[in-house]
């Protein structure tokens, strides 16, 4: 089989998707350990005698070991644990408890040596190993992963997840035809597990077998699969390579029925667009058999500012040049990719964590894209020319600079999330005021668009792609108040939904969070929010709501990090009264960036960090400069 060429959103499978099979895989385990078996005495006042009393104590021990073991007999049926597992000691359990704890606070490295005791005490624990493996994957070390996986099946060949977890290892290193079999193996243990089709539908379209993959998207549809619309979207994509438009019409229907403020919504309506023209023409005889391939596109809990969940993301996050090689990082290439017929393969695109297991279509070009602002003395510098500006990408000049123009000369895809939740409630309605008239001055050019989110526990696009103001301003007006905040999962799914979005040319991404910095709620986590913003090329910009100037707070370092990290700007106005200004401040730095486009020197597609610095200089001065400080490298799967 041909390998095609490797793009930057399928060098990964979402770490999510992972943990979400960990947790629903291995989240119970304290189950495990024995049910206590509770003595409730008599009432000393009852006159029972004790014959009868020791009957009845029976025959509760009795039906309470019955009970026992029909749980475990559907903990096993229900693929929740190995039957194995049942028999772990309590010393092993207790320190797989511990683990669990550690993986869900993103503490996976410490997490580690907790799971390598619980196996030393008890080598067949099949959920301690796929525990084990999976936070081998949050480290990056995918042949340790790899090997504790296939530990836990040589364990145990009737547990679903440990062939699940090598199906997901192998699409992460884009080896379909290694992940197809061992997500068959998954899916007939476990029939009728809509994530697990849903997974081999995917690969089974990596594979060309495609009319399988329409097979199993039709066994998920037959089932309750709610946030997994993007089954549809595959088998949409299978049904095109068959020439079946009958049958991509109605997946791409089904996908936007069950989801349409999914991130490939937008690409989706583009498709049926142009399903309808074909079927026109061709009634009309007037379409050649070959235009209808290439008419389509491809496919609250109570917390704190300065609460130890915060704490720990910020110091997750380590430096950023820190980190080595980056195993799931493509490149920060094309910052715009379209996809051009027969060079592109349809692939997940990460952290989207509503919609575990989007996929869109990417194309490999290792060109760096990137926006920056330019100032002097607190003012926009708006008239530089290339030759003002130098650049250096690790540490030498790019080998060409493709393009460099002012991002006024550029269409703006802008995202506006709203903090809904109920620790903004009091200033709720000014921010609501605020934001629109920002969104009414934002959108000045014909060809701009944007969409309106709120975030509380959950990310709700309440008005999506729009160039007109007023119907932003009415999605603004619609954001509900209340909940809890997940702030890293809503910057993750904007990231993504941008970039998702059809373009034909070059266009400025941004990202305007509105919120006090908090996050209690969130399955991402902040590292991976910056991630998305790297891969997808978007700038994100924030505006604190907190109303006091007191000392710094976790929530405002994770404002700043949010923003600084992806070459943006975090904005702290301190009162509602002031918010306004903020917002005219941050039209003005918007509007005032420049965007360049280059080859870098000696690129290495290995997944290492390389820094970008750009110094700007004009009549002699030096100017301050705001831009992302570099990206990782897009990194090559090589194939054993």
């Amino acid at each position: 089989m041909q390998s095609k060429p490797r793009h930057r959103s399928c060098k990964v499978i979402q770490h999510r998707l992972a943990w979400v099979v960990a947790f629903w895989l291995c989240g119970e385990i304290s189950a495990l350990a024995q049910v206590p078996v509770m003595y409730t005495g008599p009432d000393p006042l009852e006159k029972m005698d004790f014959n009868q009393m020791y009957l009845d104590q029976v025959n509760r021990h009795a039906k309470e070991s019955e009970q026992r073991r029909k749980q475990d007999k559907d903990l096993i049926a229900t693929g929740v644990v190995s039957a194995l597992d049942l028999e772990a000691p309590n010393k092993a359990v207790e320190e797989f408890n511990r683990a669990t704890s550690l993986m869900k606070a993103q503490h996976s490295k410490e997490a580690i040596t907790h799971l390598q005791k619980a196996i030393k005490v008890y080598p067949k624990f099949v959920s301690a190993h796929i525990g084990l493996g999976l936070a081998y994957v949050d480290q990056e070390d995918i042949g340790n992963a790899k090997s504790e996986f296939e530990a836990a099946a040589n364990l145990d060949q009737k547990f679903p997840g440990s062939f699940l977890n090598l199906g997901l290892v192998a699409l992460w290193l884009k080896d379909f035809a290694t992940a197809q079999p061992q997500l068959e193996r998954a899916a007939s243990l476990r029939p009728k597990d809509a994530r697990i089709l849903s997974t081999l539908a995917y690969a089974q379209n990596g594979t060309h077998q495609y009319q399988h993959a329409l097979e199993t998207a039709q066994r998920v549809h037959a089932l309750e699969h709610k946030g997994m619309a993007n089954v549809h979207y595959v088998a949409a994509s299978a049904a095109m390579s068959l020439n079946d438009f009958e049958t991509m019409e109605r997946e791409l229907g089904f996908f936007l029925s069950e989801d349409p403020t999914n991130a490939f919504a937008p690409m989706a309506r583009q498709n049926l667009a142009a399903l309808t023209h074909n079927r026109a023409v061709r009634a009309a005889d007037a379409a050649r058999p070959s235009q209808a391939t290439t008419l389509v596109a491809s496919l609250r809990p109570q917390t704190f500012p300065n609460s130890d969940r915060l704490k720990a993301q910020l110091s997750a996050l380590g430096d950023e040049s820190d980190g080595g090689t980056c195993e799931d990082c493509g490149a920060l290439a094309d910052a715009n990719p379209t996809a051009e017929a027969g060079n592109s393969d349809v692939a997940l695109a990460p952290g989207l964590p509503t919609h575990a297991g989007a996929w869109t279509i990417r194309t490999n070009v290792d060109q760096v894209t990137m926006f920056f602002s330019v100032s002097s003395h607190g003012h926009m510098v708006n008239d530089l020319q290339q030759s003002d500006i130098r650049i250096l990408d690790d540490n030498k000049p790019p080998e060409k600079v493709v393009q460099f123009a002012p991002q006024s000369k550029l269409p703006l895809r802008l995202a506006l999330l709203v903090d809904t939740s109920g620790s903004v409630h009091d200033r709720f309605s000014f921010e609501k005021h605020a934001a629109t008239k920002f969104v009414e001055k934002m959108l000045s050019g014909t060809s701009d668009l944007g969409f309106i989110a709120g975030f509380s526990q959950e990310t709700t696009v309440t008005q999506d792609f729009s160039g007109q103001a007023g119907e932003l301003g009415k999605g603004i007006e619609k954001l509900a108040n209340g909940g809890g905040t997940a702030l890293f999962d809503a910057v993750s799914l904007a990231c993504w939904k941008l970039a998702a979005y059809p373009e034909s040319e070059r266009v400025a991404r941004v990202v305007v969070i509105l919120s006090d910095g908090e996050d209690n709620s969130s399955h991402s986590t902040l590292k991976q929010s910056i991630q998305a913003a790297e891969r997808t090329g978007v700038t994100i910009y924030t505006v604190s709501t907190r109303e006091d100037r007191g000392d710094k707070t976790d929530a405002d370092r994770v404002l700043e990090v949010l923003a600084e990290r992806s070459g943006g700007e975090a904005m702290f106005p301190g009162d509602i009264l002031t918010l306004g200004k903020s917002f005219d401040k941050l039209h003005d730095l918007i509007r005032s960036r420049y965007f360049v486009a280059y080859k870098p020197a000696d690129f290495q597609p290995n997944g290492s960090y390389r820094a970008i610095s750009i110094i700007a200089e004009k009549d002699g001065k030096r100017l301050q400069v705001r831009a992302r400080k570099g990206y990782h490298a897009r990194l090559e799967a090589s194939h054993n």
